[in-house]
C-alpha cells in the first residue's frame, strides 16, 4: 500500500470484510450478564432499607441508623476487595474464569440475605455480594477488550455500564411489587445463568498466547471471528504486543510520563466518588422520602433509574462526537446546578401559617377549600423540583463523570503501569465510596440532607476547575500522540503529529 494512502479509506482486506461477528456478541452478553448483577446488587439497599428500619420490620433484622450506614456502605468495601483479587485472579486463572469465579461470593451472599434472620446474614451477605461486583467490574471490561476487534470494540466496550444500569433499572422496578426477600433469590439467577453460559465460551486469545498455547488461542479466535477469517495477521499482532510489553521500575515512576496520567486518573477517581453519586444510588428510597417528593419514593427511584439508561445512550451517542473534555464541562454543570438546587431546597423551612383575615363575603367552608386547594398545589409542584434536580443529577453524571472516567483511564495510564495503577484507581475509587456511603446516613440524621448537598456542590465546581486545568482532549488522538504528550509536559493542547495531521 501506499504510504500517503489514508488509512481510514483503505479497502479492508479478505480477512477483515469475512469477520462474522454473531458469536462475539454471544460472548459479549455472556460476559456483561456480570455487570447486570453488578448493578442490580449496587442500589439493592435503596428499596431494602425503609422495610428494614421501619417499626412494621422482622425485629430480628430491623435496622437502626448505625447499622443501616454500614448495610449501605460495606457493600463498597467488599467491592474494593474483589477488585483487587480480580487483578491477581486475572493473571493466575485468567479473565474467563474470574468472571465465573465472581458467582460464587455472589450466589452466596444473596442466599445469606434472602434467608436472613439476623443482622448479621445481612452485613455478610451485602459485603459478598460487594466483592462479586468488585471482581466483575474488573474483570469484566478486560475480557471484552481482548476478544473484540478493533471494528467493534469501541460499542463492546459501553456494552458493561449500559447493562449495569438495566441492572438498577430492574432492581428499582422490581422493588415496586416483590417483597425485599425474594429481591435477593432474584439476584441470583443473572449470575447462575452467566456462569452456565461462560462455560461455553473461549478464553481470551491474548490469554492463551501469553502462556504459549498457539493452537487454542487460534481456536479460539477462529470461533469469535468466524471460520472463513484468517487469525494469522491478528494472532502475530497480539503477539508481537505480548513481546514488546515490558515492566515499570518505581525509578521510571518518577518520571512525567508515568506519573501525570496516574495523578489523573486517581484524581478523577476520587472526585467522580466524592460527587455523592454512590450514595445517592444506594440510599435513593430514603433521600426521596425525607425530601417530601410529591410521589411514592419508590416510584421516584424507577423513573430516576430509567433516566439514567437514558443518560448513558445519550453519552455512548455523544463520546467521539463532542469530545471528552466538552461532555465532562457539561457534565459538571449540570451536577452543580442540580445539587444546588437541591442545597437551597432541603435548606429552607417552609413557614408557619398566619391567621387568616376574617372575609364576611365567604362562608368559613368556602375560604378552607380554597385554602387546602392552594397549599396542595404548592406542594405539588415544590415536591416535584427534587424528584427533577435528582434526575438533571443523574442525567449530567451519567453524560460526563461516569463513563468518561473509566474511559480516560484506559486511554492515559501507560500500557507498562495499567495494572498497577488500575488498581490504584480501584481502590481510591471504592474506599472513597465507602467512607462516603457510611457517613452519609450519620450526616443526614444529624443536619438533614443540606450539609452532604452542600459538600457535593463544592466537588462539582473542582470538577470543573480539574477539567479545566488537569484532563487533556483525547478524542480523534492515537496513544502515541498522548504518550508525547505527557512526556513533553505541556499540559493544555495535545499536538497532532505531522502524519497525522497529513492523513486528516
Amino acid at each position: 500500500m501506499d504510504e500517503e494512502t489514508s488509512l481510514l479509506n483503505r479497502t479492508p482486506t479478505s480477512s477483515e470484510s469475512r469477520v462474522c461477528n454473531s458469536k462475539l456478541f454471544l460472548a459479549v452478553f455472556s460476559a456483561i450478564l456480570g455487570n447486570f448483577s453488578f448493578g442490580y446488587s449496587l442500589v439493592y439497599s435503596s428499596p431494602v432499607l425503609p422495610k428494614l428500619k421501619s417499626p412494621n420490620a422482622d425485629p430480628r433484622v430491623r435496622m437502626d441508623t448505625e447499622q443501616a450506614a454500614w448495610f449501605g456502605s460495606i457493600y463498597t468495601l467488599g467491592a474494593a476487595a474483589g477488585g483487587l483479587g480480580a487483578m491477581l485472579l486475572n493473571d493466575l486463572i485468567g479473565r474467563k474464569l474470574s468472571i465465573m469465579m465472581s458467582a460464587v461470593p455472589s450466589t452466596i451472599g444473596y442466599m445469606l440475605m434472602g434467608g436472613a434472620v439476623d443482622l448479621w446474614m445481612l452485613h455478610v451477605g451485602r459485603f459478598l455480594t460487594g466483592v462479586a461486583g468488585g471482581m466483575t467490574a474488573a474483570s469484566i471490561p478486560v475480557y471484552i477488550s481482548e476478544i473484540s476487534h478493533k471494528g467493534v470494540r469501541g460499542a463492546m466496550g459501553s456494552c458493561p455500564q449500559i447493562t449495569a444500569v438495566f441492572g438498577a433499572l430492574a432492581l428499582y422496578a422490581m422493588g415496586l411489587v416483590v417483597p425485599w426477600r425474594w429481591l435477593a433469590v432474584a439476584g441470583e439467577v443473572p449470575a447462575v445463568l452467566m456462569v452456565v453460559l461462560m462455560a461455553f465460551m473461549p478464553s481470551s486469545p491474548r490469554r492463551l498466547l501469553a502462556l504459549g498455547r498457539e493452537q487454542q488461542a487460534e481456536k479460539a479466535l477462529r470461533w469469535l471471528r468466524g471460520k472463513h477469517y484468517n487469525t494469522n495477521i491478528e494472532l502475530s499482532a497480539i503477539q508481537h504486543s505480548i513481546n514488546v510489553q515490558g515492566k515499570v521500575t518505581w525509578s521510571q515512576l518518577a518520571t512525567p510520563i508515568y506519573y501525570r496520567p496516574i495523578i489523573i486518573s486517581v484524581g478523577m477517581r476520587f472526585l467522580q466518588q466524592m460527587t455523592g453519586i454512590t450514595p445517592i444510588l444506594v440510599y435513593l428510597e430514603p433521600i426521596f422520602s425525607q425530601s417530601k417528593v410529591s410521589l411514592e419514593p419508590r416510584y421516584d427511584a424507577a423513573i430516576v433509574g430509567a433516566v439514567r439508561l437514558f443518560s448513558v445512550a445519550v453519552a455512548a451517542s455523544l463520546m467521539d462526537k463532542a469530545g471528552r473534555k466538552a461532555l465532562l464541562y457539561t457534565s459538571s454543570l449540570l451536577m452543580f446546578l442540580s445539587s444546588l438546587t437541591l442545597t437551597m431546597i432541603s435548606h429552607t423551612t417552609p413557614c408557619p401559617p398566619g391567621p387568616a383575615p376574617l372575609n364576611h363575603t365567604m362562608s368559613w367552608d368556602s375560604q378552607n377549600a380554597i385554602g387546602n386547594a392552594l397549599d396542595a398545589s404548592h406542594q405539588t409542584a415544590g415536591g416535584l423540583i427534587p424528584l427533577i434536580s435528582t434526575m438533571v443529577f443523574i442525567f449530567g453524571y451519567a453524560m460526563g463523570w461516569g463513563p468518561i472516567t473509566w474511559l480516560l483511564m484506559s486511554e492515559v495510564l501507560p500500557l507498562a503501569a495499567r495494572g498497577v495503577a488500575s488498581g490504584l484507581c480501584v481502590t481510591v475509587s471504592w474506599l472513597t465510596a465507602f467512607m462516603l456511603t457510611h457517613a452519609f446516613t450519620h450526616l443526614v440524621d444529624g443536619y438533614g440532607l443540606y450539609l452532604p448537598y452542600l459538600c457535593f456542590t463544592v466537588v462539582c465546581v473542582l470538577c470543573l476547575l480539574f477539567n479545566a486545568v488537569c484532563i487533556p482532549e483525547t478524542r480523534g488522538r492515537s496513544l502515541e500522540e498522548i504518550e508525547n504528550y505527557f512526556r513533553t509536559g505541556r499540559w493544555f493542547t495535545i499536538n497532532r503529529s505531522n502524519s497525522t495531521a497529513q492523513s486528516s
